[in-house]
């Protein structure tokens, strides 16, 4: 046995008893907000429960924890040891090599993941895919005895999913416990044979055989009653556009290193063409996007038209930003401003990070609207730190949808959402198309998000 909980009351989580044991396979399926994320704090002995008894066969450094919040820590830890002296001025900070092991470097599975081409690079250039893909190799080639992984397939292309999911498999074959933390049934890999499940705070174990199990899984979460998106009234509609395209790229280039991220990329986006982005990890999606936005600066040594404006022709960045709303990993990563949810959503009307500006009333009353339009109206006055990763992506959401923005960039936004909540973000992009409210530009690697709404779809592929 490597852990044993028995009867834990933790603060938002009980554990009334749970053993696990080397090479099984383990679904823990909770919604957002349902302390799921406080299984693998217990587990990992970062929160200790005031009652109850936690027995562990295991090392600190034998327990492998993959997550969001993982990663956000060590790029935050990344952006720390890049703003001091320690490394010299050209070194972005570590690279990706020296997170694995030394004597491990040659190991298949470094292939089979698609990352031997990017050993070299920093951490701060990986996307959001392939910073989670190392996180796995790290554990897998330090023998970790085991994985915790939170909702480990999110932000991954679909060969990379199934090259995962049987790293895992073989995993536990060779006596690793991997417990998935999932939000998704659809996330859910033939080879997991024992389920559990937390709502509320109470996390309950299931018996018997596999199909047994699975069956008492989906009693527990029943059907659940998706609420129907509304959009709030003050939401304008697409108005009069006198320029033929929201954005225009001509022969795009954008080099890291000596890598060719895009390669001579033409994309056009006309009012109202929603527009689905694929591809692999890497391939260039956020970068496409960050040309858009200007977030990329290499969009100045380009030529990138947005809202009818040449990039570096003397435009305003704050002009363009006020049309434009956004969620993506980055911007996620970068909000570690402390402030409540309400203010996190009235940061939109500012594109700050943080409120720095008191908003109006009717910009507050618009705010809550959409808090309640993404289920979160109980949380206003919640600090946005205190929520789990997947309350924290639909706060954001509602930031960048609070200013109606012409267009609407969306980069994976349904990361960390459970299946309910991901509905309700796709129920959302339906009501926009039929109120003609923004253009659409969706960035995903589910098939299930591919919507007949887009009317163009580009695929970017991997340049090595």
């Amino acid at each position: 046995m490597l852990i044993h909980l028995s009867d834990c009351q933790c603060e938002g989580l009980a554990v009334p008893d749970w053993s696990i044991q080397s090479g099984e396979s383990w679904c823990v399926f909770g919604r957002n907000g349902s302390g799921k994320q406080l299984i693998d704090q217990l587990l990992v002995g970062d929160i200790v429960p005031y009652q109850g008894v936690v027995k562990r066969a295991l090392d600190p450094e034998q327990i492998a924890l993959i997550s969001f919040e993982r990663q956000q820590a060590t790029y935050e830890e990344e952006w720390r040891l890049a703003a001091t002296d320690i490394i010299p001025e050209d070194e972005w900070g570590t690279r990706v090599a020296e997170f694995l092991p030394a004597d491990r470097l040659h190991d298949p599975l470094i292939d089979q993941l698609n990352m031997r081409h990017r050993l070299q690079a920093f951490y701060r250039e990986l996307s959001t895919g392939e910073s989670r893909k190392l996180m796995v190799l790290k554990a897998l080639l330090t023998e970790a005895e085991l994985l915790i992984c939170d909702n480990p397939f999110d932000s991954l292309d679909q060969g990379t999913v199934e090259a995962l999911s049987e790293a895992f498999r073989l995993a536990t074959g060779s006596g690793v416990a991997v417990i998935l933390l999932l939000s998704n049934r659809s996330d859910i890999p033939e080879w997991v044979a024992q389920f559990a499940h937390v709502e509320s705070g109470l996390l309950t174990v299931f018996a018997g055989s596999r199909d047994a199990q699975l069956a008492q899984l989906e009693a527990t979460i029943g059907t659940g009653a998706i609420v129907q998106p509304g959009i709030p009234e003050d939401a304008i509609r697409l108005e009069a556009y006198d320029a033929p395209y929201i954005a225009e790229l001509n022969q795009c280039t954008v080099r890291y290193g000596d890598r060719n991220v895009l390669d001579a990329l033409t994309v056009k986006v006309a009012p109202l063409q929603h527009t689905l982005v694929t591809g692999e990890n890497g391939a260039g999606k956020s970068t496409l996007l960050g040309l858009i936005t200007g977030d990329c600066m290499q969009c100045f040594s380009n030529d990138v038209t947005v809202f009818g404006h040449r990039r570096g022709s003397g435009e305003s960045v704050w002009d363009i930003k006020r049309q434009l709303g956004l969620v993506s990993n980055d911007l996620h990563r970068r909000y570690t401003v402390r402030c409540d949810v309400l203010s996190v959503v009235c940061s939109g009307f500012f594109d700050s990070i943080g409120l720095y500006d008191s908003p109006t009333e009717p910009q507050i009353r618009l705010g809550r609207e959409w808090l309640r339009a993404v289920d979160m109206a109980n949380q206003a006055e919640t600090p946005f730190q205190a929520l789990s990763y997947g309350e924290q992506r639909l706060v954001l959401i509602a930031r960048a949808m609070v200013k109606s923005p012409l267009l609407l960039v969306l980069d994976e936004p349904t990361q960390g959402l459970d299946e309910l909540n991901r509905e309700r973000i796709l129920g959302f992009m339906s009501a926009i198309e039929a109120r003609e409210h923004s253009t659409l530009l969706f960035v995903s690697h589910r098939q299930d998000e591919f919507l007949p709404l887009f009317k163009q779809h580009i695929h970017l592929t991997l340049n090595i």
